[in-house]
């Protein structure tokens, strides 16, 4: 028998028609999902990270897809057919450039890791399922440790300024990544040993002595690496080292988003948005009594929650936030996706690059541990207060990432692995800013709070632009959302941190907002004209798919694409900041 909640969502007949919809009305879903299987096995073959067999098979693969792209008739696809086709070449077009990309990085590197190529033949070797000559591994470990030491010796020898040595210091960003690659030959080698170690008498007899020492080699050169030329201290902060893309990195990063705007003109439109939230600021500290918004936003801080009670305060946001956009026939909320959301909280290590919270099925609530120092507990307790963890909840949950992420599993799935963090950052961005035109903050409280993460995403756009562009360095970002957007200067750190030192693309922290108004020009065209409803609006994304939003405006708007499509919609519009009508709280538009 069937459980209650879920008969209940499963009676009558709107919600069989919604079960017996097409999953994809795509003549090309199939094709996709068979490039990303094809792509996967490969990436599951080919396991050795900057191995040049591994580019060559890849390179190879998206060049014979472009092929077979070429040759579809295009001129018989339907819309949503067409959109696929463009998506996908849009994708290829973007993968050879990264293994272009990687290829120069790996250049760069060589100087530091002279041995790499040589070490990876050896998973090559085993993966091409060759038959080991141990002997011959033996010496080639033996070698590999020789010039292990020999490029550690050279690299302590540029770290003595009185030493002569005619080498250079190695560029902190060569380091780094030299560093990183490092780590993972090691982890390669050591999966390549324990796959004939103890299974061929032969191999650990002659392998067994040389590749302790090829590996004991190794790790003292990545502690060198990261504890003398990088400067990491045990017990301390990781440094923050950030490796910009440059201008041509950007330019083919903003190409695949589908951005018809360069750099600059992004930080134009930041700013247009800053101009914006601090007019609204300074409204919302005169409404509290504050003349400086920043007095304004001290108090906000203040309004936190005693400690243990944090759960408590997402499970009661979460559910007014369903609330209300149920009351507003906003949005479809399918019952599972209210029953199945759950909570966890978020560990000490983890808020060190996370100091607020995230989400999708899970919320991850982060708050003061008893293991933290009392400084961070008062940092976490501030920056996780009342109103700013209002304009947060609802972002990670409903209306925002767990809803999405509930819908891309069950419509235009296909698409799932093309997402782009402009339509996952900007659909949950996008709702802060509907949200508050429908006036969700109830009080200056809540509106400072809104209008800080507001700023926040604004601020985002403008460091992480202008640090891939070498015009500002990681420690002048952290002042930056100090001074301009008043965060504690601990979960600055953090946030700064998340942006370089982690796995994110280069445009990730663009993304939020420039989605946010990518949704919002397509709100004004299709929903303020009268030509759909908020529902309608949001339910056709949500169905949409993962894809580029220029592309889910086709699909909502009927576009038929042409096969060359290139980013065209300038969603933004004029880029001469727009003065704030008095009185108007409302978003520019």
């Amino acid at each position: 028998m069937l459980a209650a909640p879920l008969a209940a969502q499963t009676t009558g007949a709107p919600a069989v028609r919604e079960l017996l919809r097409p999953a994809s009305q795509s003549e090309l879903a199939p094709v996709l999902e068979r490039y990303t299987t094809d792509r996967a096995v490969l990436l599951r073959r080919y396991d050795t990270e900057w191995a040049p067999d591994r580019r060559e098979r890849l390179r190879a693969f998206y060049q014979d897809w472009q092929q077979q792209l070429a040759a579809a008739d295009f001129d018989a696809l339907g819309v949503e057919g067409r959109i696929d086709h463009v998506l996908l070449s849009n994708r290829l077009r973007y993968e050879l450039a990264l293994l272009d990309r990687e290829t120069t990085q790996l250049d760069e590197m060589r100087g530091l890791l002279p041995f790499a190529e040589v070490a990876m033949e050896l998973q090559r070797s085993r993966r091409r399922l060759e038959k080991v000559d141990a002997p011959a591994v033996a010496r080639r470990l033996t070698a590999i440790a020789q010039q292990v030491d020999s490029v550690r010796r050279a690299v302590e020898a540029s770290l003595r300024p009185d030493s002569g040595s005619r080498r250079a210091r190695p560029a902190a960003i060569v380091a780094y990544r030299s560093m990183n690659t490092l780590a993972d030959l090691r982890r390669t080698l050591d999966a390549w040993y324990r796959y004939y170690a103890g299974y061929d008498p032969q191999f650990t007899w002659w392998v067994a002595e040389p590749w302790k020492r090829a590996d004991s080699t190794m790790n003292a050169y990545h502690r060198l690496l990261r504890e003398r030329v990088l400067g990491y201290r045990a017990g301390e902060e990781e440094p923050i080292i950030a490796d910009p893309i440059g201008a041509a990195g950007l330019a083919a990063d903003l190409r695949h988003e589908m951005l018809p705007y360069d750099p600059d003109q992004l930080i134009q439109i930041a700013e247009r948005e800053f101009a914006w939230c601090d007019a609204e600021m300074r409204k919302a500290a005169k409404a509290m009594g504050f003349d400086d918004w920043k007095q304004a936003l001290e108090k906000v801080k203040g309004a936190y929650v005693p400690p243990g009670e944090q759960p408590e305060l997402a499970r009661f946001l979460a559910n007014e936030a369903v609330e209300f956009v149920e009351s507003h026939d906003l949005v479809t909320v399918p019952a599972l996706a209210k029953e199945v959301w759950r909570m966890e909280m978020m560990s000490p290590e983890r808020q060190r690059v996370a100091p607020f919270f995230l989400g999708g099925e899970v919320l991850l609530v982060a708050f003061p541990t008893d293991a933290m120092s009392h400084e961070d507990k008062l940092m976490s307790l501030r920056g996780n207060n009342r109103h700013f963890s209002r304009a947060v909840v609802h972002h990670e949950l409903i209306p925002g990432h767990h809803l999405q992420g509930f819908m891309a599993q069950r419509y235009n799935a296909h698409r799932r692995p093309f997402g782009t963090p402009f339509l996952t950052e900007g659909w949950a961005l996008w709702w802060e800013m509907l949200l508050w035109d429908l006036d969700f903050p109830r009080s200056p409280e809540d509106r400072v709070g809104m209008l800080f993460w507001r700023m926040h995403r604004a601020a985002r756009i403008i460091f992480s632009l202008k640090v891939h562009q070498g015009q500002m360095t990681p420690p002048e970002a952290i002042d930056f959302l100090v001074d301009r957007v008043g965060h504690e200067r601990a979960n600055a750190t953090a946030e700064v941190r998340r942006s370089f030192n982690g796995t994110y693309p280069p445009l990730y922290q663009v993304a939020y907002m420039m989605g946010g108004l990518q949704l919002r020009a397509l709100h004004t065209e299709l929903v303020a004209s009268g030509k759909m409803s908020n529902r309608e609006f949001h339910d056709r994304i949500l169905r949409a798919g993962s894809m580029p939003i220029e592309l889910i405006r086709a699909s909502l708007t009927g576009t038929q694409l042409e096969r060359d499509h290139v980013a065209s919609w300038k969603f933004a519009g004029e880029l001469r900041p727009a003065p704030v009508q008095a009185g108007d709280r409302r978003s520019p538009r």
